[in-house]
């Protein structure tokens, strides 16, 4: 027995929509979201000029804490840009869980614990990275705890159902064993960068080259805000670069932004590296040419410290200078950006006998695992992707082929049903 299909309710018009809908798969600018905000405005810049936005983009699911500007100014123990541990704290505030309202009134009386994105970065101490969110129903008061401080629930934001939820709180939430207020008064470091790397004998060549481009005092300006971690290749790390990467014929506009890729927007001491969670690091070029872009692949490797670029595999060889806020470290090869040298055949597919930057799939001292080797290697991996395609822009991708497979086979069906 045949049974009669109601056609009216598969129009295109329907289908229309949901490919629409799955081709716009979870990508989100947190900054941009905010902006709608204007009582957050000042939550919003700490996040901007501490690269925590930055961070944000690659998160497919979370929750930010955000506090307005009358709370933000009010609170007693609020840090200022030049807090060494403010990013620190605003990383506090991304919990690494979508939580809409309703979730939260779902939280039992005892509370439930969240992880943060402070958890992630190795500095927190054991779990003092999470936050216990309490739901009082008598009184429908929300409420987040830290060890050492608690805020309420004023009101949810914005969300944007299972990726990002923004709630606003009334007070800052300060992670356990950070002293904001130490880290306000601490004298200024006033390291001199180019001194350094002289006085370190083995970096002349890019002493030299951070003073001709006048970037040092970018660098040495950012030494009172949250602090710089660098990577600096040796002499003879300069001197292994292949004839064909042509770096000292950039233009100088090209050579200051492959200098800032060498430069994390935040102090990183040597074990921090070493136990660093979240792999993908956005550098001071990151800042300038936007989110996703010119970022470092971070991790333990064989005992050492890796830094893979999607061209190039380098290892952290000696620590130049550490001191809070400045980390200086020496690698063993130039970090080339893929953004810059990763798409010339010669310069990355031909490999040559040297064993230079780019002569070899392994370099001799370090060996990255398959899911943190480069992009000509195979297929990117979803730390080393290039900016454009991300695993959710394949899923999306996926899921709209999908959709257009089911849409013909249902068309046929429908043209068949009729021929009966």
């Amino acid at each position: 027995m045949a049974f009669p299909i109601p056609i009216s309710d598969f129009t295109p018009l329907t289908f229309l929509y949901l490919l629409l809908f799955f081709s716009s798969v979870s990508s989100f600018n947190i900054t941009h979201l905010l902006s709608s905000y204007p009582d957050l405005s000042a939550f919003t810049a700490l996040l901007t000029t501490t690269a925590v936005a930055a961070d944000l983009t690659a998160r497919s699911s979370l929750t930010l804490l955000a506090v307005p500007n009358a709370y933000l100014h009010s609170t007693s123990a609020t840090p200022q840009p030049s807090s060494t541990d403010l990013a620190d704290v605003l990383r506090y505030h991304v919990l690494l869980e979508y939580l809409s309202f309703s979730d939260i009134r779902l939280i039992p009386p005892t509370g439930k614990l969240v992880t943060t994105l402070f958890q992630t970065t190795g500095r927190a101490a054991a779990n003092s990275g999470t936050i216990n969110i309490t739901f009082d129903s008598s009184s429908g008061t929300v409420a987040f705890h830290s060890p050492t401080s608690s805020a309420t629930l004023l009101s949810p934001i914005k969300t944007l159902p299972y990726n990002v939820s923004i709630l606003s709180l009334n007070s800052l939430l300060i992670p356990y064993n950070l002293d904001l207020v130490a880290s306000e008064t601490r004298p200024p470091l006033g390291l001199n960068i180019t001194k350094a790397l002289i006085d370190g004998h083995d970096f002349n060549v890019a002493a030299s080259m951070l003073a001709a481009s006048g970037v040092v005092s970018e660098f040495e300006a950012d030494e009172t805000g949250v602090g710089i971690t660098m990577f600096v290749p040796t002499d003879e790390a300069f001197a292994d670069l292949p004839s064909s990467v042509k770096f000292q014929s950039l233009a100088a506009e090209k050579k200051a932004v492959v200098l800032r890729f060498h430069v994390l927007h935040s102090y990183y001491p040597l074990g921090s590296l070493e136990s660093i969670v979240n792999p993908v690091q956005p550098t001071l070029a990151t800042e300038q040419n936007g989110a996703g872009s010119f970022t470092l692949n971070i991790s333990r490797v064989n005992g050492s410290v890796g830094i893979d670029t999607g061209v190039v595999q380098a290892s952290v060889t000696q620590t130049v200078f550490d001191q809070n806020p400045v980390a200086i470290f020496g690698v063993s090869k130039v970090l080339l950006p893929r953004e810059f040298f990763g798409r010339n055949p010669v310069e990355v597919n031909q490999p040559n006998d040297g064993g230079g930057v780019l002569g070899s799939a392994q370099p001799p001292d370090i060996a990255l695992s398959p899911e943190n080797s480069p992009a000509i290697y195979g297929p990117p991996s979803h730390l080393s992707a290039p900016p454009g395609l991300g695993i959710r822009s394949l899923a999306a991708a996926v899921a709209v082929g999908v959709l257009r497979i089911l849409w013909v086979l249902l068309c046929t069906g429908i043209y068949c049903y009729q021929l009966l």
